[in-house]
């Protein structure tokens, strides 16, 4: 996947990051994120017929990843979705959103790393084939110490009443914001394409990385 990592710097109201040139990003309103989508793949799969096969698998694949990302408040989502030349398209996000929160009697949760890794469950698989996280800090440069998780997890279906999960190699790195208690900027990565877990490590680590605040 080396040959799709050429940086595009993204940068909304207080933040930039880098991802790859490749990947896609759209409108995820709910009133226009369909045509934005089609009229999107359209014009990659006129770029590059090869992926002809794999349009509606990447339109069910960016539909869903654009209503996750509405629904979880995601100030920006980008993705990928790529033929190698396999049956299997290789498809993954990242969102940037952010959260904060607070205590019973009202006041900020603290946002230091080690505070939020105090939150934070590590999970051990216990046989073959188990979902796990990992649980850590990282340095960002010019950022600074961020708490972080990876592994492969069972994350909730946004929405479904009847609890319903999917099984996804995810990342999520909690950066404190400068000047607003409670407040962190959540970088999460995701893929359902489990045997791809350790590229797809790399590549989140790597676009986290270059997360920077902006005035």
């Amino acid at each position: 996947m080396a040959r799709y990592m050429e940086a595009l710097t993204v940068e909304r109201g207080g933040f930039r990051i880098k991802v790859p040139e490749s990947w896609w990003e759209f409108d995820v309103r709910p009133e226009s994120r369909d045509d934005s989508i089609h009229r999107m793949v359209s014009e990659r799969v006129r770029a590059h017929p090869e992926l002809e096969p794999h349009r509606d698998t990447f339109v069910s694949f960016l539909r869903k990843a654009a209503a996750d990302a509405w629904k979880s408040g995601a100030l920006y989502c980008g993705c990928m979705a790529e033929s190698f030349g396999g049956d299997t398209p290789i498809t993954g996000s990242v969102t940037v959103s952010l959260v904060g929160g607070r205590t019973s009697k009202g006041d900020p949760l603290p946002t230091d790393p080690e505070a939020v890794i105090a939150q934070l469950a590590v999970k051990e698989a216990r046989r073959e084939g188990d979902a796990w996280r990992k649980v850590t800090t990282v340095d960002i440069p010019g950022v600074g110490p961020a708490a972080r998780t990876y592994g492969i997890e069972d994350v909730p279906v946004p929405g479904d009443e009847l609890g319903r999960t999917i099984r996804a190699v995810l990342m999520q790195t909690f950066i404190p914001v400068p000047g607003q208690e409670g407040k962190v900027a959540l970088v999460a990565g995701s893929s359902q394409v489990l045997d791809l877990a350790e590229s797809f490590f790399d590549i989140f680590d790597a676009i986290t990385s270059t997360f920077r605040f902006v005035d």
